[in-house]
C-alpha cells in the first residue's frame, strides 16, 4: 500500500480503539447512579464491570488465533458489532441481571479489538514508525476512555438520565462501526489477512482443538519476555481500572466535589493522559522503550500516593489528577516491546496474551477495590494502588533488563517485517 493507505489503516484502527474504549468504561462514571438505580452496592456495579472483563479475558486467545490464521477484519467486525449491541442493551437495562447480561455482550465485542488492531498496525507500518503508530492508536483509546466521563458530565448538567448518556455513546459507536468496516473493504489483503504461507494447512476439527491449544500455550510459555509483559499489563490494569473507576468517588466523597465536576475532572485527567501517550510514542521511537517504561511507572507511584493522602488543596488535586494521566505514558513503549519480542506470525496471539493481563486486571480491580473502599476507605485503597505501582516499577525494570538491546534501541533497530 501507499504511505497514504497505511496512514488510513492507522486512522481507522485508532477510531475503532476510541469506540471500544468508550464501551469499556461507560459504566465507570455512573457507578453511584447505577448502584442507587438498581438498589445494589458499589461493589456490585464493580462486579458488572468485572464480568465484561472476564469475557474479554476468556476470548483473547481464540480471537488472536482467528486474527493470525484467517482474517483480521473479521475479528474487527465481530468486535465493533457486538460492542455496539452491548451498549444498546446497557442503555435499555431495567434490572441488575439485565445489566450483567449487557456487559457480557459488551465483553464479547471488546475482546476482539486488540487481537485485530495490533496485527493491522504492524502490517501497515515500518519498524521506524511503529512506536508512533502505537502511540496514535493508544491516543485514540485514551480519548475513548475520557469520552464517557465527558458525556456523563454534559448529560448531568442538562438534567438528562444515565440512559441518554450510554445511548449517545452507542449511537456514536454504531455510526463509526459502519463507516470503518466499509472503509476496510478497500484495504489490501496482505494487511487485513495473513499470507497464505502463514495459514494452517488444515481446517481445525473438534478433535484437533486440544492439541492446538497445548501447542499454543507451549509457544507462549516459552517466551519469558511476553509473559513478563503480560504480568506487567495485569498490574498496570489493576491500577488504571481503580483510578478511572473510583476517582469520581474519590473526588465526590473524599474531597466533597459535586458529581458533575468530579466526572469532568476525571475526563480531563484521561484527556491529558491521551496527550502523554503521544509524547511516550515519540520518545519510544527516539530513545527506546526501556526508559519510557520506567518513567511511566515511577510517575504512577508518586501520583497514587499523593491522591491517597485525601488532604491536598483543591488546586493540588487538579494538578495531580492531570498528572494521573502519566499512567498511559508508557503504553506505546510496552506495545513496542511486545512487537519486538514477537515473530510476525504470532503478533495476534502475543498481543492477545498481553491483553489477557489487561483484562484480568479489569476483572479483579473494580469489584476488589469497590469492596476495599467500603471496608477501609478511599485513602487506604488508593495507597494500595501506589503499592501496585511500586510492584509495576520493579517488574518493568526486570522486563526491560531481560529484553536487552530491544528495550534500549530506538528507530534504528531493524524489524522483522
Amino acid at each position: 500500500m501507499t504511505a497514504g493507505g497505511n496512514r488510513r489503516v492507522v486512522a481507522l484502527v485508532t477510531g475503532s480503539h476510541f469506540v471500544n474504549h468508550s464501551y469499556i468504561v461507560m459504566l465507570a462514571p455512573l457507578v453511584g447512579v447505577l448502584a442507587a438505580r438498581f438498589d445494589v452496592s458499589i461493589a456490585a456495579i464493580g462486579l458488572a464491570i468485572g464480568v465484561q472483563n472476564a469475557v474479554i479475558l476468556l476470548l483473547q486467545l481464540p480471537f488472536g488465533y482467528l486474527s493470525d490464521a484467517y482474517s483480521r477484519t473479521l475479528v474487527l467486525a465481530i468486535s465493533l458489532t457486538a460492542g455496539t449491541l452491548g451498549a444498546a442493551l446497557t442503555a435499555a437495562a431495567t434490572s441488575y441481571a439485565w445489566l450483567i447480561a449487557a456487559q457480557f455482550v459488551v465483553g464479547v465485542g471488546v475482546a476482539g479489538h486488540h487481537p485485530a488492531h495490533y496485527p493491522l498496525l504492524a502490517s501497515a507500518t515500518s519498524d521506524a514508525s511503529r512506536g508512533r503508530a502505537y502511540s496514535v492508536h493508544a491516543f485514540g483509546g485514551a480519548v475513548g476512555l475520557a469520552a464517557p466521563f465527558a458525556v456523563v458530565a454534559a448529560t448531568t448538567a442538562l438534567g438528562l438520565s444515565w440512559r441518554v448518556a450510554i445511548g449517545a455513546i452507542g449511537v456514536l459507536g454504531a455510526v463509526y462501526s459502519a463507516f470503518c468496516l466499509l472503509q476496510f473493504r478497500a484495504v489490501d489483503d496482505d494487511i487485513t489477512r495473513p499470507g497464505l504461507a502463514e495459514r494452517p494447512d488444515e481446517r481445525p476439527t473438534l478433535r484437533s482443538i486440544p492439541g492446538r491449544i497445548r501447542s499454543l500455550f507451549r509457544t507462549l510459555v516459552a517466551s519469558e519476555g511476553i509473559l513478563g509483559l503480560t504480568l506487567l499489563a495485569f498490574l498496570t490494569s489493576v491500577a488504571a481500572w481503580t483510578i478511572r473507576t473510583y476517582t469520581p468517588s474519590l473526588l465526590a466523597n473524599g474531597y466533597g466535589l459535586p458529581d458533575g465536576t468530579a466526572s469532568a475532572l476525571t475526563s480531563a485527567m484521561l484527556a491529558v493522559g491521551a496527550g502523554l501517550i503521544l509524547a511516550g510514542g515519540s520518545l519510544t521511537d527516539r530513545i527506546g522503550a526501556g526508559p519510557v517504561v520506567i518513567a511511566g511507572y515511577a510517575a504512577l507511584v508518586v501520583v497514587a500516593a499523593l491522591l491517597a493522602t485525601l488532604s491536598l488543596p483543591l488546586a493540588g488535586v487538579v494538578v495531580v489528577l492531570l498528572l494521573s494521566g502519566s499512567i498511559s505514558f508508557s503504553r506505546p513503549a510496552r506495545s513496542t516491546l511486545a512487537d519486538r519480542l514477537s515473530a510476525r506470525a504470532d503478533l495476534g496471539k502475543n498481543f492477545a496474551l498481553v491483553t489477557i493481563g489487561i483484562s484480568l486486571g479489569g476483572v479483579v480491580a473494580p469489584p476488589a477495590f469497590g469492596y476495599l473502599i467500603e471496608a477501609v476507605g478511599l485513602g487506604a485503597s488508593f495507597a494500595a494502588v501506589a503499592a501496585v505501582g511500586a510492584l509495576s516499577l520493579g517488574l518493568g525494570w526486570w522486563v526491560v533488563r531481560d529484553a536487552g538491546p530491544d528495550a534500549s534501541a530506538g528507530a534504528a533497530v531493524a524489524g522483522d517485517d
